[in-house]
């Protein structure tokens, strides 16, 4: 089979599983990943996206990490690493199988998935895994599209399988039940780590990650890649600080006293208004601004309960107090002690 330059991963594997090939399906693009094949059997596959044996192993407390190295050391050029663990009796050959097959088809899940991408064989690569289990390509590739169909169930949002997960600041209901996985998944979730990143923490399959960060977005309970996006690409709107110190009105300039009246002096005298004017009082100048910034007004004198105006400003206002008010007010001055 001759390398193609961008092709479907799955149809690609197909081929090189019919023609017995042996070596490795290099499938580029984000996340990418390689399947490797021995006589046209499905023997492992790896991708950046998906946890490897290694750590898997070693994060979920199976395999100590100088026992792991150990065996890197003395096996990989050979590519006997999983053949040593099983001679000195770190692993079972049946716990050794099932944790490479479900490695590969959590890395054949990132590798075929895409319709269209860079592809390429290399003939005759093997990985330092070495043989442990044989798969049908054809059974590879069926497990990738129902694996896909199934997220697809869950949440359509494929981007939520490499991008970083951030739980939500707030959940979207009052309450709420969670998985212990569902758990676990969002307290490690710092807004750095990826699925990959969790599962190969939390030493869990690369796929029930996956599986449990889709529900968690069904719920609401972590951000859709789609909406950060669109919220970081939105430069239009800009929030500008509060300003510290004192309240000024932003719509009004700042002036000086030597700047000069903010508004005409009319010598003349004024006309009188119509019948739909405002009063002339509502249309003078705020006494703040007619006077310069630093003006206050002064501070009216405090009067006690029941007492009486002033004559000078009793008399400004046109009204005459009779006594029948002074009466009114006694009245409801003893009824209100009463209420005490």
């Amino acid at each position: 089979m001759k390398p193609s330059k961008t092709a479907a991963p799955g149809r690609l594997l197909t081929q090189a599983g019919g023609e017995r090939q042996t070596g490795a399906l290099v499938v580029g693009g984000q996340p990418g990943g390689t399947v490797y094949l021995i006589e046209g059997q499905v023997t492992y596959a790896e991708s950046a996206a998906a946890p490897g044996v290694g750590e898997l192993l070693t994060a979920s407390g199976r395999l100590a990490a100088r026992t792991w190295q150990a065996a890197l050391d003395a096996g990989t050029s050979r590519a006997q690493v999983g053949q040593i663990l099983l001679d000195q009796g770190h692993l079972t050959q049946g716990e050794l199988e099932l944790c490479v097959l479900g490695a590969t088809y959590d890395a054949a899940y990132f590798a075929l998935s895409p319709a269209s991408a860079p592809v390429d064989f290399l003939d005759g690569a093997a990985h330092w895994l070495g043989q442990v289990v044989r798969v049908d390509p054809a059974a590879v590739t069926r497990e990738a599209r129902r694996r896909s169909r199934l997220l697809d169930e869950i949440y359509p949002y494929p981007q939520l399988d490499t991008a970083a997960v951030i739980p939500v600041p707030r959940p979207p209901v009052e309450r709420i039940t969670l998985t212990a996985a569902q758990w676990e998944l969002l307290v490690h979730a710092d807004g750095q780590r990826t699925p990959a990143d969790l599962a190969q923490l939390l030493g869990r399959a690369g796929f029930a990650t996956i599986q449990e960060l889709r529900r968690l977005a069904a719920l609401g309970l972590i951000e859709a890649p789609q909406i950060r996006a669109r919220e970081n690409d939105n430069t239009d709107f800009v929030r500008l600080p509060r300003a510290g110190g004192t309240a000024v009105d932003v719509h009004r300039p700042v002036r000086s006293p030597g700047d000069g009246p903010t508004v005409p002096i009319i010598t003349g005298p004024r006309p009188a208004p119509a019948s739909g004017d405002p009063p002339a009082h509502a249309m003078e100048t705020d006494p703040a601004t007619a006077h310069g910034p630093g003006y206050r007004p002064p501070r009216l004198a405090r009067r006690k309960p029941g007492a009486k105006l002033p004559k000078d400003v009793a008399a400004d206002t046109g009204q005459t107090h009779t006594g029948t008010d002074e009466v009114l007010l006694k009245r409801i001055r003893t009824a209100l002690r009463a209420l005490r």
